[in-house]
Parts: structure tokens; sequence; C-alpha cells
């Protein structure tokens, strides 16, 4: 296997955008005043309910698009949100993911934990605290919002950000999208949509198949999932949308490898060790269904009031045979939310109030049983568990005069968890209730001069525990866990320059976290949770990118350089797991200090088109003792294609592409603080894939 080093790869980025820019200033001295070339100009973020430009937004916000998405395979969404800084998402195997935004993983060893969710404004976080973002396919996003830093003020509570999710298009047309692409490992992807009606009534039908054997052994999956969803404009004054969907999952989950088992064998899954079972002989899988509903109203109560209103239900049953146990938990959950927005215009001063609330009821169980070759045994313990909870928030923005904004709003969160142990001796339920003060946010923004505004904020979050964090997967209810406070403070600057083609963001952030809730194994390697005294997460992030737009009827039609840097400076403030130990000032785990994306997207006037893509990322700690290292790696992809160039036509497209074209060896999805020193999960070498996709469009009669 050749091994590149990290100071070759650097220089093949750097030759990689000197050329870039190279060949943008030979076609830019071309431009004409294209419309398309104020794209980044006319992005208005949702966030917040500000519904303001990108630039204009005083906080940290990623913004992914279709078109970034469409850089990649198609197959998962964690690449472009790998690009994005301050984010990360892993993949321990095909459909086990992780999300981290500003180091939020620390607290989830698997699935995706105090980050909020919403999917087309329903919230898709359920009150457990929780989020099976596997359950939606590539296909169920066309853009993503990603606010970073806790979002109290307007989310309910949690510390670790809030993801916006929109799943239908912003352009309507009627008609169907078929897509297929297929890959190494026996992957495959095939997407079949249909859109029905006109852009005040309209349908929208989805469904999505997917299969892979993995890069390792034991690392089969299969995903199907179908979902409706409807926007219908009742009358001047009220619409109503709703979505529908349908998931069922299976994948595999081949556990993580020691430094001697990865360095030996990257593939493998993890082998018999003592008492308990290899991966196969565990039948060791993830069995996942959910079922969610949910209707918006929105009503237009005069020009200046309306009121958004959400109500949805959901049911997610889960089996998982495991190394230690095979457990069974069905989770149903209702909630909703309503918003109502004021807003008046006197004279040069915009103001806008928001209020509302929003809650969640859950009535879980959890069983857990003897794994017997992947069935179930003797029951272990038997556990209900009812969750409740609610936040009441309000916001006001005002548009001074000048160019100021100043936002600022509060929330006061309440959340409650009562658990009754079915089996043993009889006990009473066991119940924790968390609340929090006052959660405030402010944040101000200033323009400058032309297309450079400075902005900063302060916000202070809550996240209590999470029903999995409280019933870890020892099946001991802890109840000495306490909620996570966090005050966060931030400041950056935002432009546009050269006629809105060049955007430029910095943002620095300081997080400072009281009890932190982290991740530990015990000595047969089961998680639970401690507080972890402070924290401090200190970064930078910064991103910058070009929009070529060459002459009329040249050979290029658009292109697009871009490079996101991140740096993180996470560390404990205060830790004493025990009184022989004190991490006080070690690096927290699982978060890379340095990552770096860029890229180069190019299309022509007869439809073919390439994306370059590049990243890396830097060393992680993988415990708290900062003793274990993973190693830095650094990936290059691309993907060549060609579509028919007939706007507002039905169309066809093909592509090829590769991953990790340098086929460096690296873990994605480290298990921190694992026992015997199983950290590793390795991620696939190289590999590629192709696909082709046909777009019918019907004319609007």
């Amino acid at each position: 296997m050749p091994k590149y080093s990290k100071s070759f790869c650097m220089k093949k980025l750097a030759i990689l955008l000197l050329s870039n820019l190279i060949l943008i200033h030979v076609v830019s001295a071309q431009e004409t005043n294209d419309t398309s070339s104020h794209l980044l100009e006319a992005v208005i973020i949702k966030a917040y309910e500000g519904n303001h430009k990108l630039k204009e937004i005083p906080t940290g916000i990623n913004y992914i698009t279709s078109t970034q998405l469409n850089k990649y395979n198609n197959s998962s969404i964690l690449p472009a949100v790998n690009a994005t800084p301050g984010a990360r998402m892993e993949e321990r195997s095909p459909a086990s993911y992780r999300l981290n935004i500003r180091g939020s993983s620390l607290r989830s060893p698997f699935g995706v934990r105090n980050v909020k969710i919403y999917w087309n404004s329903i919230p898709f976080t359920d009150p457990g605290g929780t989020t099976y973002l596997n359950q939606l396919s590539y296909f169920d996003f066309y853009s993503v919002e990603i606010i970073k830093g806790p979002g109290g003020s307007l989310y309910g509570a949690g510390t670790g950000g809030v993801i916006l999710i929109n799943g239908q298009p912003e352009k309507w047309s009627r008609g169907a999208d078929v897509n297929y692409i297929a890959g190494n490992y026996n992957s495959n992807n095939l997407n079949v949509q249909v859109r029905t009606g006109q852009e005040d009534n309209r349908d929208m039908f989805s469904y999505t198949h997917q299969t892979s054997d993995g890069y390792r052994n034991h690392t089969n999956m299969r995903r199907d999932i179908a979902t409706w969803q409807t926007s219908n404009k009742l009358n001047e004054r009220q619409r109503l949308n709703a979505s529908v969907m349908y998931g069922d999952l299976y994948y595999q989950t081949p556990g993580a490898l020691t430094k001697a088992q990865y360095d030996a064998d990257p593939k493998a899954s993890r082998p018999a060790a003592g008492t308990f079972p290899s991966a196969d002989g565990a039948k060791a899988a993830i069995y996942q269904k959910t079922f969610l509903a949910g209707i918006t109203h929105e009503y237009q109560f005069t020009e200046h009031l309306l009121n958004i209103s959400t109500v949805y239900g959901a049911f997610s049953q889960i089996k998982n045979p495991t190394f230690r146990n095979y457990e069974r938990r069905t989770e149903p959950h209702f909630g909703g939310r309503s918003l109502f927005k004021w807003g008046h215009h006197f004279s040069n001063i915009d103001l806008q109030l928001l209020f509302g609330g929003e809650a969640q009821k859950g009535f879980f169980n959890t069983k857990t049983f003897a794994n017997a070759n992947g069935q179930p045994g003797a029951v272990i313990t038997d556990d209900e568990i009812n969750n409740w909870v609610y936040s009441f928030f309000m916001q006001g923005d005002i548009r001074l005069p000048h160019d100021l904004n100043i936002t600022a709003g509060a929330s006061i969160n309440k959340s409650s968890m009562i658990i009754t142990r079915l089996t043993g001796p009889a006990t009473l339920p066991v119940k924790r209730t968390f609340t929090n003060e006052l959660a405030p946010r402010i944040a101000v923004s200033k323009k400058i001069i032309s297309n450079l505004w400075l902005y900063g904020s302060f916000s202070k979050g809550f996240s209590p525990p999470s029903s999995q964090d409280v019933l870890p997967s020892t099946s001991v209810i802890n109840t000495d866990l306490e909620a996570e406070h966090g005050n966060n403070y931030e400041a950056g600057v935002k432009s546009s320059w050269l006629k809105q083609k060049l955007y430029v963001e910095v943002n620095a952030f300081s997080n400072q976290l009281r009890n932190a809730i982290v991740a530990r194994k015990d000595a047969t390697n089961a998680d639970y949770f401690v507080n972890a005294g402070s924290a401090k997460q200190n970064g930078l992030e910064s991103q910058a990118s070009y929009q070529l737009m060459p002459r009329r009827n040249g050979f290029i039609s658009s292109g697009r350089i871009w490079v996101n840097h991140t740096w993180n400076n996470f560390r404990y403030k205060e830790f004493k797991p025990a009184d022989t130990l004190n991490y006080g000032s070690n690096q927290l785990p699982g978060v890379a200090k340095h990552t770096v994306a860029a890229g180069m997207d190019l299309s022509t006037r007869p439809g073919f088109y390439i994306n370059m893509t590049y990243f890396y990322s830097d060393k992680i700690a993988l415990n708290d003792a900062n003793s274990v290292f993973a190693t830095s790696y650094n990936l290059f992809g691309s993907r060549l294609g060609w579509q028919t160039q007939h706007k507002g036509r039905s169309n066809v497209e093909f592509f090829v592409g590769a991953d990790n074209l340098f086929d460096v060896k690296y873990s994605l999805g480290n298990d921190i603080n694992a026992t015997a020193g199983r950290y590793f999960n390795a991620a696939a070498g190289r590999n590629f894939f192709g696909g082709v996709s046909f777009h019918f469009i019907k004319k609007q009669s």
C-alpha cells in the first residue's frame, strides 16, 4: 500500500489551489454580468426565524446546498458535512452515524445526541435526546443549516448545536427522478421520486433502497426509506404542510479493534476475547424501524402576525444484539411546536417579535436479554421510561439604521424522566427532573463598510442527560448524572467581495462547559457516563469560496474553488476521575485540533463537469489520559460527469468518481476511552463509484 507523508499531501493541495487560482484569473478576466454570479448574495438563512442573508446572520452557520451534496457519491451526506468548518460526521460502519458539532461527540459513543435536529420544521430528535439520523436517506436532504453553539433561545435545551433539514426542492417542478449509484463493496443505491401538483398545492413521493457489504468484515447494510411530503395553500391566509416517513434499516456492527489488530488487518471485525464472542458469533447488528408523521399549519392572522404550529407522532423499534447482551427498545412519542411571529416596520426601523413553545412526550420501553447467538435469551432487565420535555421561548429582532442588527432571546427548559424497573426486587420508580434557569442569547451584527459585517454573540446552553445517558448499556440506572451547562462567546466577520463572487467568513468562539457529560467504558467495554467537572472549548473556524463566472459563450460555464479550516483547542479544565488521576488541561478526546477541507468545481457548456475534493484531519486523542492518538490523514476524491443541458426540460446525467484516491488507512468513528485498547474502526480504502440520474420534467399546463 503506498504511503504519502503529510508534507507531500500538503504540497499536492498547494499545487491544486495554485492551479485553480491561475485558471480563475484567466477565465474570470472574461466575465460578464451573469445573474448567477450573485449566488452567495442571494442565500437566505431560516435559522432563528430571521430569514436574512447568510452574511447578515450574527452567528456561525454552515449552509449546505444540494449542489454541495452532489459533489460526492450520492450515498451519504457525511462528506458534505465534513467539508464545512466546525462540524464532523463519523461512520463506524455503513449507516452507523455519529455527529459532532464543536466537540459534542464527547457524550455520543454511538448515535446522535446533544444535537437538536428538525426535518421540515418537525422535531426529529426524540424526547429522550436521541436522533436516528440514519433513518433519512441521502435523497431526503435538499439543504441543511447547521447552527453551531447553543441554540436554546429558540430550539430548546442543548449545548451541541441545531440542524435544520429541508426535505423539498426550492424550485418546484412536476415530474419524476430516477437515481442509481453503484460502487465497490457491492454498494447499490436506488431512488425513485415523483412530484405532482403545482407550486401552491404539491406532493412529493420518494423511495430509496440502499445496500452495501461494507469495507470491513461483518458490515452488511440494507436501508429502505419511503417519504411523502405535501404542501397545500388552503386560502390567502392558510397553508397546510405534512411530512410522513417510514424507515427500515439493518446494519451489522463489526466492533472496534486494538492497535495490533488494526495494523494486522483493518478489514477484520472484532474477534472473540475471553468470555465475549466475536462480532460474527454475537450476530452483532442493529435492526431499526421508524415511522414519523407531522403536520404544520401556517395561519396569517393579520399582515403583521403569523402563527406556525406543528404536531407530530413517531414510533421507533430497535433490536440490537451486542457482544454483552441483546437489547430491544420500543419508543413511541409525540409532540408539537407553536411559534408566533409579529413584525412591523417603523419608519427606518424593522422590529420582529417571536414567542412560543415546544413539548415532547415519550413512552419508552427497554428490555435487555442474554444474547443467544443473535436471539434474545433470558430477560436481564425490563425498564419503562417516560420522558417529558418542554420549553418556552421568546426572541426579539430589531434592524436599526446604519445596518445595525440586534437579536435577543431566552428560553426556559424543563425535562423529567421516570424509570420503572419491572424485573428484580420491587422498587419505586426513579424520577429525575432537570430545570434550567433562564437560557439567554444576545447577538449583534453591524455592517462596517460595504459587504463587510462584524458580529458578536453570547448564549447560555443547558443540556440534560439523554435517556440513554441515564440508562446506558451497563443497564445500571445512573441517578447521579447532572445536566450540562455552558456559556458560549462568539465573534466573527463575514464578507463578500468582487461582485459577491468571493465569500469569506472567520469566527472565533469560546464555550465554557460545566458538568460536561462524557462517555467512559467499564471492564466489559459497556458505556456509562460521568460528569467531567469543567471543560473549555476554544476554536477558530474560517471559510472562503470564489464563484467563477466566465464569459457567456465560453467553454467553461461556471467554476468555484473553496477552502475551509477549523482549529479546535478543546481541553479539560478540571477533571479528576480518581484520587490518583488528574486530567485537568488534557485535550478532549475525539476531536482533531486542525481540519482542512478544500476543493474545485468546474462545469462546461457541453455538460461535462468535475469536482475535486481534499480533506485533512489532525491526530485525535482516543482517551481522557491522552496516552493514545489516532494518526492524522489526508483524503483526496473526485467526481466526473456529464449531463444534458436543457433548462426546464427532461435530462439525464452520468457520473463516475473515486474516494480516498491515495488509499490511506485511517479510522473514522473511533471508540473513545475503550477498554483493552479497542479504539479503531477502519474506514474504506480506495474505492470507486458510478451512477446515472434521469430527470423527467412535466411542463406546466
